[in-house]
């Protein structure tokens, strides 16, 4: 048995290979033609549907596992794969592997009074660290992105999906290795050591590049406090349907339902429901009763504690609660400057939509929510990269820098200047 100081050392120098390996299959994968990543990508979706009785059969253990703990509801949920959803991976994969390659783009053109000529181009960002929890299809999607934006990627899964987030790596390698590309473009750290998340904070000597964390309120944050490497992140999904007195009733129901309900763990989730006074005599009591009778507990202000007695007071806390569950807060506000300000007040910058026939009202809700991702007439539960036309995504940043939304594979590209000259010297 290896005491504790000797596991760290190892977990260390595991960790620093990680890192070699990976700066120089990023260095391979920079300058790889656009056919050879998008063949290694279908090879993988082809090795993931021949190894899929392989990967349902360590997912099953996982979740074994994970039940054995004690773990239920939206975590459970988020770790199990069957047979659909696997399959859904491997379209994934394929229509990443579609999608237009971001690398050489050139994003601006422009010549100088000397005759110099400038070209901004997007270029791969190098080496890309991804720290997730229980859902073990990020290992794919992950890879995925990174590998189509000509990155490599070192992918650190939480405990309770590391057999099926390891089966799941190495269909993604195989599908490198038949490409002709290296398989050390897409790692999986392979301990659960918490040791190994420390190490990518620290930046594995410098190897690690950008850091995108996809979990819990606790993951995040420390990896936020902690990085000494740009973090693409977002803390929490609190999400809001702001239901306008221009809103048509029957639309308002489904978007809200679906909103909440479609499924209650992930980040796009409503969390907060906000009727507008003017249409709450006709539109309040049955959006609450929809969701109370759909099994949504609701928390709710005066005005909504009064049209069913199933609601219960809402605190000052449910306003700022992601609850990840058939859990929602509701409240009647004074039209759409009220709206707006209990957003900016209590939103996360997320995701947040408004349900209106006023096309001005929705100009202006979209305009003055600083959200990443702002909607009109539709459900939150779109902020998915592959809504977006993403193919699939890495996670969703509300930070303002770089990337914001769905981090798909044109945000996974930084950029340099190229510059064309015909002898000019400076004076």
């Amino acid at each position: 048995m290896l005491d504790k100081a000797s596991a760290t050392l190892d977990v260390a120098t595991v960790m620093r290979d990680l890192g070699r390996r990976a700066r120089l299959a990023a260095r391979a994968l920079a300058n790889a033609p656009s056919a050879t990543k998008d063949a290694a990508l279908r090879h993988a979706a082809a090795a993931l549907r021949g190894s899929a009785a392989a990967i349902l059969a360590a997912n099953a253990r996982d979740v074994a596992d994970a039940q054995a703990r004690g773990v239920k509801g939206a975590f459970l949920d988020r770790l199990r794969l069957d047979p659909a959803r696997l399959e859904a991976v491997a379209v994934a994969l394929e229509e990443v592997a579609a999608l237009a390659d971001p690398v050489g783009r050139v994003l601006a053109a422009w010549e100088r009074p000397n005759g110099l000529k400038f070209e901004r181009v997007a270029t791969p960002l190098g080496v890309v660290g991804v720290i997730f929890e229980s859902r073990p299809n990020v290992t794919a999607d992950a890879g995925a992105l990174c590998l189509k934006a000509g990155n490599a990627a070192i992918l650190r899964c939480g405990s309770e999906s590391l057999r099926t987030s390891l089966a799941i790596a190495e269909a993604l390698r195989v599908g490198l290795a038949e490409a002709g590309l290296p398989e050390d473009a897409i790692q999986l750290v392979p301990t659960a050591d918490r040791a190994a998340v420390g190490a990518m904070l620290a930046g594995l000597d410098g190897q690690l590049d950008v850091i995108v964390p996809r979990g819990g309120k606790s993951l995040v944050a420390r990896v936020q406090d902690e990085a000494r490497v740009p973090v693409f992140a977002h803390l929490e999904g609190v999400c809001h349907v702001f239901v306008h007195a221009a809103a048509d009733l029957e639309m308002a129901r489904a978007i809200v339902l679906n909103a909440k309900l479609r499924r209650t763990g992930v980040c796009g989730s409503a969390e907060t429901l906000l009727v507008d006074r003017a249409c709450a005599a006709t539109h309040l009591k049955p959006l609450v009763t929809a969701l109370l009778d759909a099994g949504c507990a609701v928390r709710g202000d005066a005005a909504t504690q009064a049209v069913d007695p199933r609601v219960t007071p809402a605190a000052e806390d449910d306003w700022r609660a992601e609850y990840l569950d058939a859990i929602i807060a509701v409240r009647v506000v004074d039209g759409l400057d009220a709206a707006i300000a209990h957003v900016e007040t209590y939103g996360s910058h997320h995701t947040d939509s408004i349900v209106t026939a006023d096309d001005g009202a929705a100009a202006r809700f979209l305009a003055e929510v600083d959200s990443a991702i702002v909607l009109h007439n539709a459900s939150t539960q779109f902020a998915d990269g592959g809504e977006f036309g993403f193919g699939a995504e890495i996670g969703i940043a509300t930070g303002r820098m770089h990337a914001r939304g769905p981090v798909g594979v044109e945000q996974l590209t930084a950029f340099k200047y190229r510059v064309h000259g015909a002898g000019q010297i400076r004076p």
